[in-house]
């Protein structure tokens, strides 16, 4: 466990926005471990804040279910909640089979090289094994989607709902699960949105986010002490 790095670049948003980004990629990513304790003056002192943010950000990570705060103990990253990751794929699915059908006959030129060129550099972190990079071409793939069909709002919310999920979704990439697979059915989608396939690109989308099922045993056997 690495522990809480310092971001010296904030992104747009308030101050508590920042401390809630920095520490969910941290869970995410799993540089911050389940059962990992951790308290508002350390990520105070290491993100040069005030402890009201923290404490803030703290309780939005906590209705997401990442952080759990006890009174009396402390403050605890949790274990990941399979029931949480099979809801987060669920609502996943079947909202991003309705976004692909929209986006056959509908992306213009512009939309479909914008995916064009995130597959061009999935490929290229594949090729150099650059874990986190990949984890967060494969979120743009799915958001580009999103915003070629004026729903990005509906994104973030399935973003909220999703967090147990995207900590598997880590671990899989991490531990070069599947990864030619994952490639190639985001090739595939783009090809059948191109090509105005509305029935295959949403079987291949639905196939592509089962396939967390079939990773699952797999990743518990490897990280057992990190499922709850």
């Amino acid at each position: 466990m690495r522990g809480i790095n310092k971001v010296r670049t904030r992104t747009n948003g308030s101050t508590r926005d920042y401390v809630y980004e920095t520490i969910k990629k941290q869970i995410i990513h799993c540089e911050l471990e389940p059962e990992t304790k951790i308290s508002e003056n350390e990520i105070a002192t290491k993100l040069n804040v005030s402890r009201t943010p923290v404490r803030e950000a703290f309780l939005k990570l906590a209705e997401e279910e990442l952080l759990g705060i006890y009174p009396q103990s402390g403050t605890f990253v949790t274990k990941i909640d399979l029931e949480l990751v099979e809801e987060g794929r669920f609502i996943r699915e079947n909202i991003e089979k309705a976004i692909v059908r929209d986006a056959c006959g509908s992306f213009n030129q512009e939309q479909l090289m914008k995916i064009e060129k995130n597959l061009v550099m999935q490929e290229l972190c594949l090729e150099k094994g650059l874990i986190p990079d990949l984890f967060e071409l494969d979120e743009s793939f799915h958001l580009l989607l999103f915003e070629g069909c004026r729903k990005v709002r509906s994104f973030k919310m399935i973003r909220h709902m999703n967090s147990h999920f995207d900590r598997v979704r880590m671990l899989s990439i991490s531990s070069a699960l599947n990864w030619s697979v994952l490639f190639d059915q985001h090739k595939a989608i783009f090809q059948y949105i191109s090509e105005n396939k509305p029935d295959l690109a949403e079987d291949t989308m639905a196939q592509h986010l089962k396939l967390v099922n079939f990773e699952k045993e797999e990743l518990i056997s490897r990280y057992p002490n990190y499922f709850k």
